[in-house]
């Protein structure tokens, strides 16, 4: 089934990294200059149709809520597999353990991208799913980050520490400030769901824990907020 998108910028990041997953493109009559020029004149150039107005159904099949009547049908990434995200394991890596808002899995993977993250791992059930909304967040992130999303979270972060990674759990209630952790060594950041945090059985696979200290009267952050302030803390 296919996945539609509004954000331009993510039509951009498909047709560069997989042209042939791009179905169709409908833009609004009045969709000719700006980002949107550019995805109309790069789409034509690799053959994918363009179509102006509303389909016959009308565009408010799709999520009209999310922006204009402009968007492209595109093929869901299919992601990797475990061998192919670990194929090497050096810098560092996150995992998300049940993430269920599919806007803070856009604005994680827009992040990591940013701060140039290898490899997403994701879970498949109890968790947000890449819907349109998660890649239009993503501005391109999810193009341009590897990901793999597992059934069994417990047993694919063994195979991470198989590869070489150190696995670094988050959470409010750690002992270990984020402070104290630092690049002089390849980890995978578990990030936790929105209320509960991780699962007992991923904490029981971290090698360590940490919490970001707060300064101020509220005492947790958002996980995509918590996610990005732990990318920054790892930069080389």
């Amino acid at each position: 089934m296919p996945i539609y998108l509004k954000n331009p910028h993510s039509i951009l990041a498909v047709i560069e990294k997989r042209p042939q997953d791009v179905i169709e493109i409908r833009l609004s009559s009045g969709e000719g200059s700006g980002t949107w020029r550019t995805v109309r004149e790069r789409a034509e150039d690799i053959g994918v149709r363009v179509f102006f107005g509303r389909d016959e159904q009308g565009s408010a099949r799709h999520d009209r809520s999310r922006g204009g009547d402009a968007e492209a049908a595109i093929k869901a990434h299919p992601g990797c597999d475990l061998a192919e995200l670990f194929a090497d394991a050096a810098g560092l890596f996150l995992a998300l353990d049940t993430v269920q808002d599919p806007q803070n899995l856009g604005a994680i993977f827009r992040t990591a991208a940013f701060f140039g993250v290898r490899g997403v791992l994701l879970t498949r059930d109890r968790s947000a799913s890449l819907t349109g909304a998660a890649y239009d967040v993503a501005s391109g992130g999810v193009e341009y980050v590897p990901f793999s999303v597992q059934t069994n979270l417990s047993r694919a972060l063994d195979v991470a520490k198989d590869a070489g990674l150190w696995v670094l759990g988050t959470s409010e209630h750690a002992e270990k400030a984020l402070d104290a952790f630092s690049a002089d060594r390849s980890w995978l950041l578990v990030l936790g769901n929105e209320e509960r945090g991780m699962r007992r059985l991923t904490r029981d696979k971290c090698d360590e824990v940490c919490r970001i200290a707060p300064r101020g009267a509220i005492g947790s952050l958002n996980v995509s907020a918590a996610a990005a302030i732990c990318m920054h803390h790892f930069q080389k």
